[in-house]
Order: C-alpha cells, then sequence, then structure tokens
C-alpha cells in the first residue's frame, strides 16, 4: 500500500512541477514549401560540383578516429554543436559532414560481435582484423597470451608510411600508450600492458618500451599517459601529492632515454608537459615531438581548462602536428584521436562525451583549411572504431536542450510511470545502478538538471561500466580517391584505401596504386588530344583540296 501511496505522489509531482524546457529558435520560415525545395535545391547543386573525384596519389593521409563516435553520438553532438552556436540544433553540420563520401564499417573482431578499440585498430590501421583485447597481431594470437603472438606481428600504415620517408604523428586525448595510438606501432596480445608486462609473460615488451626503443623515429606524439613512461613515485607537477602514484616499477625512466636517442641523432626536438610550452613550441624549428600534458589521459573537453598546467585543445593539437609534418616534401601520417568521447560514454556521461564530440569536429574542421593543406594532396578518413549503447529516443520538440528531458510545446513528456525521462540514455551502464527499487522505482528527473556536465543518463541494465555497441560506424572522406569509400565496408578496408592512395605498404609499386590510374588518365588525355590534332589537319587538307 505504501508503494501505491508514494508512487501517486511522486506522479502528482512530476505532473504539477515544471521541468526547465528550452525555447526553439523560430522555424516559421520553414512551414513554406519553399525553404525545403530551395534548400534541396542548394545541396544538389553542391552535390553536381562534387561528382567528380579526386583521382591521383595522396602526398598525405589524415585518419580521425572519434572512439565510440557511433551514429547516434554522431547525431547527438550535432544538435549539442548547433544549440552551442544559438541554434535550434538539427539543422547543424559537423565539419565532417561536410565531406563528400560516406560509407559504413562493419566493426565486429575475429572473435567478438561488439569489438573493442584494440582489434578495432589493428583493424583500420593495419589492414587485418584480429582478436578483442590485442593490438598488432593477428588473430593467431591468444589474448594475454605472450608465446601465442610469435611471429603473429603486423605492420601498420604509420609503418608504410614511414618507409617511403614520410613523416608520421600521432595525436590523442587519451594515454598514448592507449588501444588506439598504440595500434599504429605496437604488437602485444593485452591492451593492458602499457607500462609492464606480468611476470610470467617474459618474451613480450609493454606498449610504452615498444613506442620510444622501437619507434622514436615517429615525429610528432602528444597525448596523455607520464605514468606510462615515468618510475612509480617519480616528482610530477600536476599529481595532488608531487609524484606520480602509478607508474613504471622497472626504474626506467623512457622520456629521457626518448630525448637520448634523438641527441643521438643531432635532431631538433622538444619534450613537453603543459600548455605554456606548446603555445611558445615553433614547428619550423622542431621537427620531433614528444608531448604528454596528463599523467594517465588527457582532460575531457568540458574539464580542460581546470587542468593545472593546462592542455591544448585536439584542434590545437591538429593543427601543431600538421605544422611539424608538412614540411616533409614526401608527405605525412597522421593519426588523430578523440579517445575520450569513449570514456564519457562507458560511465553514463553523454554531456562530456558530446562536448568531446564537438572538439573533435573542430580538430576535422582545422584540418581542411585551405591555407593549411591541400585537398588535392590530402586524404582524410573520419570515422569511428565502434559504437555505444545509446540512444536517442522520445518524441522531443523541435530545438529541445540534447541533454534535457523529452519536451515539446505541450510541456515535458512523462514516461508510463509519470516521472520526466531524458532524450538519451543508454541501455547498459552505471546510469541504471540504485535507481531501481520497490519503493521508489525509476529516480525522479523533475529537480534534476540533466544538462548538468556531471549528469549521468539512466540507463536499463545496471553494469559498472557502459558496454560498447556492435552497428555498423559510418566513415567520411574527401581527398584524393576518397571516392573509394561507398557502400559498407569491412573495417580493415579502411587501412587499404589509405595504402592504396598514398602508395604505401603493399601497394607502394606505382602499377599498384593511385599513380596508375594518374598515368592512364594522362595517356588516356594525350591520346584524346592527338586525335584532336589529326582531326584539325584532316580538315585544314580537306579544305586546301576544297580551293
Amino acid at each position: 500500500m505504501e508503494c501505491v501511496v508514494l508512487h501517486v505522489i511522486f506522479s502528482l509531482l512530476c505532473a504539477t512541477l515544471p521541468v526547465a524546457v528550452s525555447t526553439p529558435v523560430s522555424f516559421d520560415n520553414e512551414k513554406e514549401p519553399s525553404f525545403w525545395n530551395n534548400e534541396a535545391k542548394e545541396e544538389l547543386h553542391r552535390a553536381l560540383k562534387e561528382t567528380d573525384p579526386i583521382v591521383g596519389v595522396a602526398k598525405n593521409v589524415i585518419v580521425f578516429l572519434g572512439d565510440g563516435m557511433g551514429p547516434t553520438t554522431v547525431t547527438a553532438g550535432r544538435i549539442l554543436a548547433g544549440q552551442l552556436q544559438g541554434k535550434n540544433g538539427e539543422e547543424h553540420r559537423l565539419s565532417f559532414d561536410k565531406f563528400p563520401y560516406v560509407a559504413l564499417s562493419k566493426t565486429y573482431n575475429v572473435d567478438h560481435q561488439t569489438p573493442d578499440s584494440a582489434g578495432t585498430g589493428t583493424a583500420y590501421l593495419c589492414g587485418v582484423k584480429t582478436n578483442m583485447g590485442t593490438i598488432g597481431v593477428s588473430a593467431k594470437a591468444s589474448r594475454g597470451n605472450c608465446a601465442s603472438s610469435e611471429g603473429t606481428h603486423l605492420s601498420s600504415i604509420l609503418d608504410w608510411s614511414m618507409a617511403q620517408g614520410k613523416s608520421t604523428g600521432i595525436v590523442t586525448t587519451t594515454r598514448v600508450t592507449h588501444a588506439t595510438p598504440a595500434s599504429t606501432c605496437a604488437h602485444t596480445p593485452e591492451r593492458n600492458w602499457e607500462h609492464s608486462v606480468p611476470d610470467d609473460q617474459s618474451g613480450c615488451m609493454d606498449i610504452a618500451q615498444q613506442l620510444v626503443w622501437n619507434n622514436s623515429n615517429i615525429n610528432v606524439v602528444m597525448g596523455g599517459g607520464r605514468q606510462e613512461m615515468f618510475p612509480v613515485n617519480h616528482s610530477d607537477p600536476e599529481t595532488d601529492t608531487g609524484y606520480l602514484t602509478e607508474g613504471r616499477t622497472d626504474n626506467l625512466n623512457l622520456v629521457q632515454e626518448w630525448k637520448n636517442k634523438q641527441a643521438s641523432e643531432n635532431r631538433r626536438f622538444q619534450y613537453m608537459w603543459n600548455k605554456t610550452e606548446f603555445d611558445n613550441l615553433d614547428p619550423e624549428k622542431t621537427d620531433y615531438l614528444l608531448a604528454l600534458f596528463n599523467p594517465s589521459h588527457m582532460q575531457y573537453e568540458a574539464d580542460r581548462k581546470k587542468d593545472k598546467g593546462g592542455e591544448p585543445s585536439l584542434a590545437e593539437m591538429t593543427r601543431k602536428a600538421i605544422q611539424i609534418l608538412k614540411k616533409n616534401n614526401k608527405g605525412f601520417f597522421l593519426l588523430v584521436e578523440g579517445g575520450r568521447i569513449d570514456h564519457a560514454h562507458h560511465v553514463n556521461n553523454a554531456g562530456r562525451a558530446l562536448h568531446d564530440t564537438v572538439a573533435f569536429a573542430e580538430a576535422v574542421a582545422v584540418a581542411t583549411e585551405p591555407s593549411l593543406l591541400d585537398e588535392r594532396e590530402t586524404l582524410i578518413v573520419t570515422t569511428a572504431d565502434h559504437s555505444h549503447a545509446f540512444a536517442f529516443a522520445g518524441y522531443p520538440g523541435r530545438g529541445n536542450d540534447i541533454l534535457g528531458v523529452v519536451a515539446d510545446s505541450a510541456g515535458v513528456t512523462l514516461a508510463s510511470d509519470g516521472k520526466p525521462y531524458t532524450t538519451l540514455v543508454y541501455g547498459n551502464g552505471p546510469g541504471g545502478n540504485g535507481l531501481n527499487n520497490s519503493m521508489v522505482g525509476r529516480q525522479n528527473l523533475t529537480f534534476v538538471n540533466t544538462s548538468d556536465t556531471d549528469y549521468k543518463q539512466q540507463s536499463i541494465v545496471p553494469r559498472d561500466s557502459e558496454t560498447h555497441g556492435g552497428e555498423d560506424v559510418a566513415i567520411y572522406a574527401r581527398g584524393p580517391m576518397a571516392h573509394l569509400f561507398h557502400g559498407v565496408h569491412e573495417q580493415h578496408y579502411i587501412a587499404h584505401v589509405m595504402a592504396y592512395a598514398s602508395c604505401v605498404g603493399a601497394y607502394s609499386s606505382d602499377q599498384d596504386c593511385a599513380a596508375s590510374l594518374v598515368a592512364e588518365t594522362s595517356g588516356a588525355k594525350g591520346l584524346t588530344e592527338g586525335w584532336r590534332l589529326c582531326l584539325i589537319f584532316g580538315i585544314l587538307i580537306l579544305l586546301i583540296n576544297m580551293m
């Protein structure tokens, strides 16, 4: 009886006490059919201008990886970006929404329907699908078993590009030894071996060691992860204790070893850890850069300005990396990861996930600036490694706060339990913990500011950590050979297109890459010009004979 009474009381409260509802921007002009007809014609004209693909060799290749940035995240992120600019949001276009070629990527690992970032990173960077939790090794390797990984190592597009004399770079908001960045250069049957390997797994090197000892030729490495490079208890300017409470147990100082390697090669290099040093860096005088802005991962975009030492945005890091790498006349390969989109989703924190998505789109926009890079020389691929158990539901009115409760012009929409619910929800995760009990049921959101950065959206299945989603993710592309992304692809196809377009790896021969198409096109043009001259000459002879 008490449960019934409480339920009635909560229902009445929800029905009578207002929840803050955003006021949409007027869309009266959209009520006229001419608005939509004109909008469609403009888009049609843009499409007609972009129908001719850029056929040629990609001097530069940039892959932008939104970790966990599935279709729902892109849509919700787009709306948030628009609302931050004072729009309703739905009509907004993110930077990569404007790319001319779009496809879908099938993300499954060899051994799992729903993948992780290690197996997927290996797929789109090495061109081979593999098992969950393993990096830079084939599916013959068993997770956590060092001996099984012998003879299974795979090379990546970063390796292939470097072999052709190109500059290379890694930019991420995670630890630089995390799954995605590690997939460019490491080989391990266990993604968690970032700074140590279990004693019973001798023969494998941890990811941080591989990055410094085997890959010191990478020109740019920016992200977080000082704890993977320095010994535990090493002094650190950003920790509360003044030293690292997590770190290496082998007493290695890999940052110093990286410096020593650069100095031994007489290179122009710099190591940095804060925003001031970053801002003062001269790309023209720096060829090798190691920047570790946090002991662990970098801050979420929503918290970045609170960082003790200050952190650059993903867009700022992208610009600086390109400025360093583009000095190489042979071109470059660059991986840019918005890695903390994923982390926020894992704790059901849609607000931080979407703000990081907006920051990611801003980074992509930097690479499209004509003053920075030539579109006809630069293939840009924007994609995700996997999705999340993240849903966009209800029937919110136009311009409704994407982080708010479902509402329209009639007011807040109540669920069948008589309580408000948010537009964005999760299928599983910590947002559901403690919310379902016989006395109260689902949490009452009437007095909750769901737009607050710290708010965690509700979930159906309680879990300590929300899981990834297994649906296809999008690929957005522009530049040389971008038209090869069409339809639905296996995820490992991405690496092959990037290699083919830039003539590296298995496609390094001019006969086996985009260079062959350029030669064919030039030959065809030459043949056409020849026939044209013959026709003109024939007409002249005919006219002379008629005189």
